[in-house]
């Protein structure tokens, strides 16, 4: 994994030297290097960006207006020769704050600092992923859609089969059907809603989720392959 990376310093000098750290670094990879905001914001409109090495002290945009004008920030190294600018830097943010001239090791430790946000925060994201809640046995219980496996008819109460296991919940087959996306989830039976993900083989009277056939409705089975070829 290397985070994409953009330099920002109007000090063709000092631009040098970062993207040379940058280029030597292995978890880097540098998109582009700017003597102005304006020429950074127009790379990160056509590139996806994880971290910028932004110089504050900058002719007509400096870091700061530069940052505000952002709709998404990545992560953000401040790079600058005056350490009064540390205290708004942190109001930004900032992952770090490096003092010209920049030492390797200083500057090898901020860019760990980096990539361990990063994978941070993607570990975060996918387990904030998508999800429902459901009511069993007098709890409220937050299911992520990606671990359901299938959801059974089973009387009056509804059955839902994740990756960890399984709940009762006193609902319909038709209200799970409207709440889970029609990308991912199929009914191919009266008594079934199958997560497609899940799916490893199927015929004309089955698909099979591990170990365990779903029953395939005869009209479902078109349905099924049409899903499945999705990309």
């Amino acid at each position: 994994m290397k985070l994409n990376c953009v330099v920002v310093d109007d000090s063709s000098i000092q631009r040098a030297i970062i993207a040379k750290l940058v280029n030597n670094h292995p978890g880097l990879h540098l998109i582009g290097d700017f003597s102005n905001a304006i020429e950074a914001k127009s790379c990160m409109s056509l590139n996806n960006i994880d971290l910028i090495f932004l110089d504050i002290e900058m002719p007509v945009i400096n870091g700061f207006d530069f940052l505000d004008g952002l709709k998404s920030k990545p992560q953000i190294i401040f790079i600058t020769s005056k350490a009064e600018y540390a205290l708004k830097a942190f109001d930004y943010d900032a992952t770090d704050y490096l003092q010209k001239p920049i030492a390797v090791e200083r500057f090898n430790a901020s860019v760990k600092r980096a990539i361990d946000m990063h994978i941070l925060k993607k570990e975060v994201k996918e387990e904030e992923g998508e999800h429902i809640f459901i009511k069993s046995n007098l709890k409220k219980l937050k299911i992520f859609t990606s671990k359901i496996k299938w959801i059974e008819a089973f009387g009056d109460y509804v059955r839902v089969v994740t990756e960890d296991d399984s709940n009762l919940v006193l609902s319909t087959m038709k209200s799970f059907e409207n709440d889970l996306s029609k990308e991912k989830f199929i009914r191919v039976h009266k008594s079934y809603i199958i997560n497609i993900d899940k799916v490893e083989r199927f015929n004309s009277k089955f698909a099979e989720i591990g170990i365990t056939k779903i029953p395939l409705s005869r009209n479902k089975k078109e349905d099924l392959v049409r899903a499945l070829s999705t990309p």
